[in-house]
């Protein structure tokens, strides 16, 4: 029968189920496996524990990360090897793991929406493991992982600590797997993909070069997503999301209603770039004909009242929006996919009671992950495994003087060290979160010389931000993937 079938493991288990311990904190648990994908037998073997980062000047272990790695068995020589991490920060990397990439998944309805409980792992016929060996790592304060001492803690809650902890891991774990020849890749989704661009300049000064990066929803200059005094960027670069969740509701006129999603998305772009944020430069400066063409415009692109637009002066941030467009339905839209809807207490407020994304995802994966990493994996631990938040116990440092986090331009330090490094970027139309026209934004502000401008390619999805729970993207982002890898060792 197809599906995870163990083996005798190939090392001991741990003694104990107690986390942390002296006795069993640097022993990985190992498991044989094999899943049938699309008529072909994958033999692999699970690796499941914990990476001690030490202080590179007193030797003390001051964290330990939680990861669980995928490897074919009997692999051919120089098999890429692709380590992946999830967002928040505070997200561990169940979402990537068992949403798209590992050779289980969590079922979900066709379209991503949530099933009845209990929930289930099925095998995932659109695996990664096809193409590359996987490593699933969660930063401190996420999944399992923990720094030792609380004193240590607060030293890994910042974007550059952060980066330091999981490079380290990087490096010890192509020491300890042997895996230094390995074409090498990372995948980030959200904020992973803020520290994947910041890893790739840091392993490469560390003499480890990436052959390629792939960035899930990203988010590299969080300028373009924070909704501020004085900062309208976000609200331009948010409206062509606005116009494909209204269209998805079916709440533009007929004329644009009727048309295909990706013209409705050039026009709203275009009104966007070209009458939006030149508008936004002199507001009060506008004559009134000038104000009344700029409402009609808005509201023909977003769905939202005249009135409604109007009265917040044009600068609708995302959580009005989410909770206006279906206010007279008494329903708001989703922030990670607006083409979910949620049921407030009322129908009154200014912004959505939670997002209904959100809750469609997180028990599933929370009950699934849970019993996998027992039943299956072998790995037993008494403490909470953090799917999303909770093991973050101080504020995240942005580490910048500017206000903004911003690793775009040590991406663009990479590529002009690493000429050979490829760059691919997935985005979801109905991703509110880390909007796909950010994103765009985001790559041309780069300013790339032509030569490493060709190493980027972009793909977009008719999903959301985890644009794999709906069944026909999960499909588009492993056909991409993997043309993406098998591409980039082309050179």
């Amino acid at each position: 029968m197809p599906g995870a079938s163990p083996r005798p493991a190939e090392t001991p288990k741990p003694a104990t189920t107690q986390f942390l311990t002296q006795t069993n904190e640097d022993i990985p648990v190992a498991q044989k496996h094999s899943i049938i994908v699309k008529g072909r037998t994958l033999n692999y073997t699970t690796t499941t524990g914990l990476m001690p980062i030490r202080n590179e000047r007193t030797g003390e272990t001051e964290a330990k990360l939680f990861y669980i790695a995928y490897t074919l068995d009997n692999a051919p020589a120089k098999r890429p090897l692709m380590f992946s991490f999830n967002g928040g920060p505070g997200s561990a990397s169940v979402w990537l793991h068992l949403g798209a990439l590992g050779p289980k998944r969590v079922r979900m309805l066709d379209d991503g929406l949530m099933p009845p409980p209990p929930y289930e792992l099925v095998d995932n016929e659109e695996t990664w493991l096809t193409e590359t060996d996987l490593v699933f790592i969660d930063p401190v304060g996420t999944g399992y992982s923990r720094a030792t001492k609380p004193e240590f803690a607060n030293k890994f809650f910042s974007v550059n600590g952060d980066i330091e902890s999981v490079g380290e891991f990087i490096r010890m774990y192509l020491g300890r797997g042997e895996r230094w020849n390995s074409p090498l890749y990372l995948v980030g989704e959200s904020y992973g993909t803020t520290r994947a661009a910041g890893l790739s300049n840091h392993l490469f000064e560390r003499g480890i070069g990436l052959n390629g990066i792939l960035l899930v929803s990203s988010v590299l200059n969080f300028q373009t997503i924070r909704f501020a005094d004085n900062n309208d960027l976000p609200l331009v670069l948010i409206l062509p999301s606005y116009a494909a969740t209204a269209w998805y509701h079916k709440r533009l006129a007929p004329e644009l209603q009727n048309k295909p999603l990706r013209q409705v998305l050039q026009e709203a772009e275009n009104f966007a770039a070209n009458e939006y944020m030149p508008a936004m430069l002199k507001m009060d400066r506008m004559s009134a004909t000038e104000k009344q063409t700029l409402l009609d415009r808005f509201s023909r692109y977003t769905g939202l009242s005249k009135n409604f637009i109007e009265q917040n002066n044009f600068r609708v941030d995302l959580g009005e929006f989410n909770k206006e467009l279906l206010r007279d339905q008494r329903r708001t839209t989703g922030r990670l996919d607006s083409r979910f809807s949620g049921i407030d207490r009322d129908a009154a407020s200014d912004n959505p009671d939670f997002d209904p994304s959100m809750t469609a995802i997180r028990p599933p994966y929370t009950a699934t992950f849970n019993d996998y990493v027992r039943r299956d994996l072998g790995f037993k631990s008494d403490l909470e495994y953090y799917i999303l938040g909770g093991g973050i116990t101080a504020p995240w440092n942005y580490n910048t003087s500017q206000g903004y986090a911003d690793t775009s331009m040590t991406l663009k330090s990479a590529m002009a060290k690493n000429p050979y490094m490829k760059v691919f970027v997935g985005s979801g139309f109905y991703d509110m979160a880390t909007p796909y026209y950010a994103t765009e934004y985001t790559i041309s502000a780069l300013n790339l010389d032509p030569t490493l401008r060709k190493n980027i390619s972009v793909s977009y999805y008719e999903a959301g931000h985890m644009m794999y729970i709906e069944k026909n993207s999960l499909r588009k982002l492993k056909t991409d993937a993997a043309n993406f890898i098998q591409n980039s060792l082309k050179n």
